[in-house]
């Protein structure tokens, strides 16, 4: 009897000890799920060095990279505890964390922190060589896609085209869909121009360059103020981004922020903040728009509460006193 007592103490001390991490036994697994976008901009190829980083660098981490619609959709997955850590526009942010409904977002979303500002979005109108586009104005009338609905880049273009005295009834045809679906429209002559909102060098755009001649439609310095909103700011595309692309185009640009939630525990966080910034070689191989990654400016600009994990990190680098 006394032996059936002392095993049963025994397998319940070795289960305590494989349950609780940090008293001697086995890790539990760290689940981290990384929500990016379409397969075809930058979002997702950073999100894939992401998870590479993290299954390498933490310990007993299993690590997923899931394509999404972006911005508005890694932001509610988040609230939903759907997901560890997920990238967005800085416009998105905030808009959901003051429950913004036009924005795509019923309520607050008071789960959602952020970990890190990384790189901006570059908003580059790309159209038909031959469409007669130049400029915002002659967007008039022609056909354009603007994003998947309520996606970050959609968002974008509702406010840059309203601060140009645009409305969607005064193009042609609006289409919503992700990039690289804008792009075979584009080049079967389907619609005029595409609005993307990302990283320069996107793939969609590289490859609509490398197969038909493009505009890029500039804009003005004076349509980033008048948007009213301070994560816009006035940018400039460098000559030769783009197959035939000679001259430098002004543009508005937006922060993109890495963003978890309150359920993610404060150790998890530390440590893929840390590791992200310990390999940001990683994801510069793996896009070329995270050269932009920069450790001191990793908390400028942040909208919502920042996660007391990633708090820590910063803290330690010496970006936060």
């Amino acid at each position: 009897m006394k032996r059936m007592i002392l095993a049963a103490a025994t397998a319940a001390v070795l289960a305590i000890g494989v349950a609780a991490p940090g008293t001697g036994g086995a890790r539990a697994e760290q689940f981290v799920n990384v929500l990016t976008g379409g397969t075809s901009g930058v979002y997702y190829p950073l999100g894939v060095a992401l998870t590479k980083i993290y299954a390498d660098k933490i310990a007993e981490a299993r690590t997923a990279v899931q394509s999404t619609k972006a911005s508005v959709e890694n932001l509610n997955l988040l609230q939903q505890g759907r997901g560890e850590v997920g990238f967005s526009l800085g416009d998105s942010v905030a808009a959901a964390w003051e429950g913004d409904e036009e924005a795509g977002f019923k309520s607050k979303l008071t789960k959602i922190r952020g970990m890190a500002a990384i790189y901006p979005n570059y908003i580059q109108i790309v159209a038909r060589g031959d469409s007669g586009i130049k400029t915002l104005a002659d967007l008039k009338g022609k056909r354009i896609s603007v994003g998947a609905p309520r996606s970050g880049t959609e968002l974008n273009a509702r406010a840059i085209f309203k601060a140009a005295g645009l409305t969607y009834a005064d193009f042609g045809k609006v289409e919503y869909l992700p990039f690289a679906e804008s792009v075979e429209l584009v080049k079967n002559r389907q619609i005029d121009a595409t609005l993307q909102s990302a990283g320069l060098g996107v793939a969609s755009i590289r490859d609509l360059a490398a197969t038909n001649p493009i505009t890029i439609v500039p804009i003005p310095a004076d349509v980033v103020t008048g948007v009213g909103n301070p994560v816009y700011v006035a940018e400039v595309i460098p000559a030769g981004t783009y197959d035939g692309q000679t001259q430098d185009v002004p543009t508005a640009a937006v922060v993109n922020f890495l963003v978890t939630h309150s359920g993610v525990s404060d150790d998890l966080v530390y440590q893929m903040t840390k590791s992200m910034y310990d390999n940001l070689g990683v994801l510069a191989s793996a896009h070329a728009t995270a050269k932009d990654i920069k450790l001191e400016t990793a908390t400028k600009g942040m909208p919502i509460p920042l996660h007391p994990g990633a708090e820590k990190y910063f803290r330690e680098a010496g970006v936060l006193r």
